[in-house]
């Protein structure tokens, strides 16, 4: 069985599925959404109570009375809807590591160590399913897909709806999915179709198996041999084995950029990035801190060190780093903050020196610590231990 890499999550039915969530006289009933409250308007979304009737997305509100009488109809609420993504997203990213949020209701996520195996993968999502029921909502499901590369894990995350789990690779593929067409595969238009159909690709199973430089004339743009390399199970965006590093930066809000309440920020933000650090297996042997002014130039130092996961020698790092920015700068109200970890390599790599000798895979004292510390947030919660005083900041933070 291959590693995968990517876990691609789709929202189930997500507009509908708030509505339900808000309003318990909701749930088990058809519910539409609508973006005009006439007959003359269409519905954006429906719930699978609805489509279950033949109701869907672009159904005008006309004939989704014909087709389900008994329906409710609630007006489109986005900055509602956006407001739960962001919710969703930040249980995700507590509970593992959210790399993008695609769309209102698409997420993406890397694995990493057991995770990318399929029973890790499997036992991650239902992680996942159960933190957004208890966190968010019980009305608030998705479909989960995971594959070598985000496409294939979109597509998995495509196949079983609602609440599934499917999987893809070059194990599986083209046969799990040459029942689509080939207008099913995102990116592929109905133009890019036609075009296809002329050079005689005429379905999924075709293009899977298509040489990639032909699919690079056939596009007329290298995106496409990229777009065939991932079907054949390539891991493209991922192939480099060594990450430049693991970093976190966070746009403040007005109540955060006091200085003293942003560098509280930035320590929040290396105990997450060490912690990935530790997940993924790896030591960083260099340490950046970046400060973003409402008003001056973004300040920004780094300092390397002997390679680590210590995140205690990290928080002294920040803090030495804060200090130099004090006295040389002087900050006045903080915008944005960010930390770097930097050089990274495997852990099971890492050589030891003079000063501290190591055997390959070997923890620091320091590190033991901290792979203790994961493992009782793990089992009672984020947060349930800290290294001294941090301010978590509300909200998705952006990732390096």
């Amino acid at each position: 069985m291959p590693l995968f890499r990517v876990l691609y999550l789709d929202m189930n039915s997500f507009f509908a599925s708030v509505e339900q969530h808000l309003d318990p006289a909701l749930r088990g009933r058809p519910v539409a959404i609508t973006a005009v409250d006439s007959d003359a308007g269409a519905c954006v979304a429906a719930s699978y109570e609805a489509k279950a009737y033949g109701v869907k997305t672009g159904t005008r509100v006309a004939d989704a009375r014909r087709l389900c009488p008994g329906i409710v109809f609630r007006p489109s609420r986005h900055r509602l809807y956006v407001r739960f993504n962001l919710a969703v997203a930040d249980v995700l990213d507590r509970h593992a590591e959210l790399t993008h949020i695609r769309s209102v209701d698409e997420f993406q996520l890397a694995l990493s160590g057991e995770a990318q195996t399929l029973d890790g993968a499997a036992e991650l999502v239902a992680r996942l399913k159960a933190a957004v029921a208890t966190e968010v909502g019980p009305c608030l499901r998705f479909s989960a897909g995971v594959g070598p590369n985000h496409l294939l894990a979109k597509l998995a995350g495509k196949l079983e709806k609602p609440n599934g789990f499917q999987w893809l690779s070059a194990e599986n593929m083209p046969g799990r999915i040459a029942h689509l067409a080939l207008d099913d595969l995102p990116g592929i238009s109905r133009a890019m179709k036609d075009r296809l159909m002329r050079a005689g690709v005429y379905d999924v199973v075709q293009l899977c198996q298509l040489d990639p430089r032909h699919a690079r004339m056939i596009w007329r743009s290298v995106e496409g041999e990229r777009f065939v390399r991932m079907l054949q199970g390539m891991d493209i965006p991922l192939t480099a084995t060594q990450r430049g590093g693991f970093g976190n930066s966070k746009i403040l809000s007005p109540e955060f950029r006091d200085p003293l309440r942003a560098y509280m920020v930035g320590r929040w933000l290396v105990e997450k990035a060490t912690a990935r650090l530790r997940r993924d297996g790896r030591v960083a042997g260099r340490f950046s801190l970046s400060v973003s002014m409402l008003a001056g130039p973004v300040w920004s130092r780094g300092v390397s060190c002997f390679p680590n996961q210590d995140t205690a020698f990290f928080l002294r790092l920040h803090r030495a780093l804060w200090r130099s920015l004090w006295r040389n700068v002087r900050p006045g109200r903080v915008i944005a903050v960010g930390v770097q970890l930097g050089d990274v390599s495997l852990l099971g790599e890492r050589q030891g020196d003079l000063l501290k000798p190591l055997a390959p895979a070997e923890r620091t004292r320091g590190e033991q610590v901290s792979a203790a510390v994961d493992q009782i947030n793990a089992r009672f919660g984020d947060g349930a231990i800290t290294y001294g005083i941090n301010t978590p900041h509300p909200g998705f933070f952006e990732r390096g």
